[in-house]
């Protein structure tokens, strides 16, 4: 007969609270949840085990005295929205960790080649003007908007954004699940994206759930905090200001590198009905409709009434498209770790310097195969 172990309620408890699973799916996926946390039975190892892998859980942490706090450990800006648990769920969790594993050990590649500081990183202060800061971002990146306006799609225009961003050092991962686990969905209403700053080493994720359109401003919000040198996770979008003067600064930033006002006054119609003539502009800019209204009210090309009736119909009719999207957000793995760090992975690995185990576990897949196709595909 298997040895039941002794796990508190509470603390059971708050490893299904944690999960977000909602109660009746998670006794579907662990029938056995109510009888254990009303003591009325206590599970085996093997069945906590279980629980602990669905639940996303520490086992250890089960056997703690209390449940732990778990917090953010960079600055937290998001907004949390009435109704919405406060507290960081394992899939914003991870993704953080495992981007900071994967940037730690970029940094040390990076320097054993010699590689400098990045003089951007940092460079930037919240009361630098937002004009100037934004034509500085666009010089670096080499962002030129009429080549953006010609390409045909969002999706271009974003592969070429992060191009830019890598080509100037940044890691930018995007991705709509956790690590490579496509079970493990990323959630949009809890953060859009997050900036770990570093001389070296700076990384950007940006989550590959939302639209390409959002991930474009999104992308442009976390290289504002880059040049900010301030790391921080986001749910920021450029429909309303943040509340945070560091969010607000970096918003800012955001939407005059991608649609400069004296661009979107100079493109605008005001003769053209107001839905046709946004989508026209986010077409054009390769933002979202969104994006557009909140820059044709700081153009002051919209009164507040206007703005406010145009932003409630278009957040309405975004949702009806979110829900017939599907899966039009997958990304390859070069995206999800980022193209400079997969080639240095690979590089790494084949002069020998690292083990293909180490290899599998830092761009989160297990074939030999798998590895020489994308050794391929990165031309290395």
């Amino acid at each position: 007969m298997a040895t039941r172990v002794e796990v508190k309620p509470e603390l059971l408890r708050w490893a299904a609270e944690r999960t977000r699973l909602g109660e009746a799916a998670l006794t579907r996926r662990v029938p056995q949840f109510p009888a254990w946390e009303s003591r009325q039975s206590a599970p085996t190892l093997k069945q906590l085990e279980h629980f602990a892998a669905v639940t996303h859980t520490p086992i250890g942490y089960l056997f703690l005295t209390d449940p732990p706090v778990e917090q953010v450990p960079i600055p937290d800006f998001r907004t949390i929205s009435v109704g919405q648990p406060s507290r960081p769920s394992p899939d914003l969790l991870d993704t953080l960790y495992l981007c900071q594993q994967r940037q730690d050990w970029y940094r040390d590649f990076a320097l054993s080649a010699g590689e400098r500081r990045l003089s951007f990183v940092g460079s930037a202060r919240t009361a630098d003007d937002v004009s100037a800061t934004a034509e500085r971002l666009r010089d670096a990146l080499g962002f030129d908007l009429d080549a953006r306006r010609q390409m045909p799609t969002w999706t271009e225009a974003l592969r070429q954004f992060i191009a830019q961003a890598d080509a100037l050092g940044v890691l930018v991962m995007v991705s709509g699940v956790v690590g490579s686990n496509n079970h493990r969905k990323l959630d949009p209403e809890e953060f859009r994206g997050l900036a770990l700053v570093d001389p070296i080493a700076p990384l950007v994720f940006v989550n590959g759930a939302d639209t390409k359109a959002a991930q474009m401003f999104t992308l442009a919000h976390e290289l504002a905090h880059v040049w900010l040198g301030e790391s921080a996770v986001s749910d920021a979008g450029a429909d309303q200001p943040p509340t945070h003067h560091v969010e607000r600064w970096c918003n800012e930033v955001a939407a005059e590198l991608l649609v400069p006002l004296a661009s979107v006054r100079d493109a605008y119609q005001a003769d053209s009905d107001l839905p046709d003539e946004m989508r026209r502009l986010a077409a054009r800019f390769k933002v979202s409709t969104l994006v557009i209204l909140r820059r044709l009210r700081d153009a002051e090309l919209l009164t507040k009434a206007d703005y406010w009736r145009a932003y409630q119909e278009e957040v309405e009719h975004l949702r009806g498209m979110r829900k017939s999207a599907g899966g039009d957000f997958y990304l390859t793995l070069a995206a999800r770790v980022s193209k400079r760090f997969a080639r240095a992975v690979v590089v790494s690995t084949l002069e020998g310097r690292s083990s293909f185990t180490e290899a599998f576990r830092l761009l989160g897949f297990r074939k030999m195969a798998t590895f020489r196709d994308l050794a391929h595909s990165l031309g290395a």
